[in-house]
């Protein structure tokens, strides 16, 4: 079954970016080509069963098997050698992501607590968007009782977008809720 999010791309989002950018085909619309998301444990260098359970909320966030990520050089004032297991990640595609970014927009991120809207400058100029989650309990796939510390996430929204503008046009067409540009 075709996720909802991904039928209203194709019925209303792409005539909408047609007109609003002038593109001459379809195929030059931008479109979402996946959704990474990351989080890293500070005190997993001296716990590992903390990054254990970050990695099993993760995958019961996204629906899809988190990889633990290791780190990729020392720095001696964190106390972290090369190699050593930090982080979780999880990369959506097709799917998954789009049921994931629906998830997302609709359900979680109204739950944020005093939530005025995204913020706009989480575009790094080539058309993809992170933001950042504090709390990995908005989400209703995680019991709060059952949480062991409370952990934060980015997510990052790649796209085929060739430029910010393009990019936040794509985003608010598909229900992202940005802060208003006021």
């Amino acid at each position: 079954m075709e996720p909802r999010i991904l039928k209203k791309y194709r019925s209303e989002v792409i005539p909408h970016m047609m007109e609003a950018f002038n593109y001459k085909n379809v195929m030059m619309v931008p479109r979402l080509s996946k959704i990474v998301v990351n989080t890293s444990i500070r005190e997993a260098t001296q716990n590992v069963k903390l990054l254990q359970t970050a990695a099993k909320e993760l995958t019961l966030i996204t629906g899809q098997h988190s990889v633990i990520t290791k780190a990729r050089k020392s720095v001696s004032n964190f106390k972290l050698r090369e190699g050593m297991p930090i982080g979780a990640k999880v990369t959506l595609r097709r799917n998954m992501m789009w049921e994931f970014f629906d998830r997302t927009t609709t359900v979680s991120i109204p739950q944020i607590r005093d939530f005025r809207g995204l913020s706009p400058t989480g575009f790094d100029g080539r058309g993809n968007y992170t933001m950042g989650i504090t709390e990995q309990i908005i989400f209703p796939e995680i019991s709060y009782d059952s949480i062991q510390k409370i952990n934060g996430m980015n997510i990052t929204y790649v796209t085929t977008a060739k430029n910010d503008e393009e990019a936040l046009g794509l985003l608010i067409a598909l229900g992202m809720p940005f802060q208003s540009h006021n």
